[in-house]
């Protein structure tokens, strides 16, 4: 059994269509409401969902959906994107594989334009060489190592990438080849290049090690100037360096005594 949690806020135009498409495919369907004020709850019990509520906030939606879900595997799908012709059979064959502890589908954007296909040209990069999708992508997990791993921990923003590094201490992140569509709206509300460039930002921010609500304050205030996400980085980085040669120093001592 096929569980898909969706966590949900404002999507009245779309809910009601993509729960319709889940549940002809014979899956459950978890939506996770965080507060809309449209009628996003209605339409997606009416298609079959079952709707839960809870504060705003995707990593706590995602893990209230999943405390929920009875299927065997878990799919994260956000509202906004929609699945290829035979995912559901793409993903039964990668779960099957015991060296697979989750994964996701290759990426594609909804609008046509070169800055749009120069970013799922990066997608593929990055999912080539380090395996590392993100939850745009329509993450996937057996529900037994899901909840071994410990869910999505409780940070605000990069949640999505922080499991994918914990399921990939557990075995192989496929990639399956189906693409899945997502909606480039968050893309066009800043601008496609600024978009893509705050990201990579945040991702530096967040492997660099800068505290996660101070990083999520930033992303929220994106249109803050770049020069002050670079400060806020250049901060971080002084920060773990002055941390590493104070370890080195420590254990150089260690060690002479």
């Amino acid at each position: 059994m096929i569980s898909v949690v969706i966590p949900t806020l404002d999507e009245a135009e779309r809910i009601g269509a993509l729960v319709g498409s889940l549940r002809r495919e014979g899956v459950e369907v978890v939506v996770v409401d965080g507060g809309s004020r449209d009628a996003t709850p209605a339409l997606a019990r009416a298609a079959g969902a079952v709707v839960l509520r809870c504060d705003r906030g995707r990593a706590g939606q995602l893990r209230r959906g999943s405390e929920n879900a009875n299927g065997d595997v878990i799919l994260f799908l956000h509202a906004d994107t929609r699945l290829c012709d035979g995912w559901l059979e793409a993903l039964v064959g990668a779960v099957r594989d015991p060296a697979c502890s989750g994964g996701a589908f290759a990426f594609r954007l909804a609008e046509r334009g070169f800055f749009f296909r120069w970013i799922e040209f990066w997608v593929g990069v990055r999912n080539a060489l380090f395996r590392l999708p993100y939850g745009d992508q329509a993450l996937f997990v057996r529900s037994s190592d899901f909840h071994e791993a410990g869910g999505f921990p409780k940070i605000p923003i990069m949640e999505d990438v922080a499991f994918v590094q914990t399921m990939k201490e557990r075995g192989r992140i496929s990639i399956l080849p189906s693409r899945i569509t997502t909606s480039s709206r968050r893309y066009q509300a800043m601008g496609p290049f600024r978009t893509w460039v705050v990201n990579q930002l945040a991702m530096a921010g967040f492997f660099m090690g800068m505290p996660s609500e101070e990083l999520a304050c930033l992303y929220r205030s994106r249109e803050k100037s770049l020069g002050i996400w670079i400060k806020h980085l250049m901060k971080t980085a002084k920060s773990r360096c002055i941390c590493f040669f104070k370890q080195r120093e420590k254990s150089v001592d260690d060690q002479e005594n």
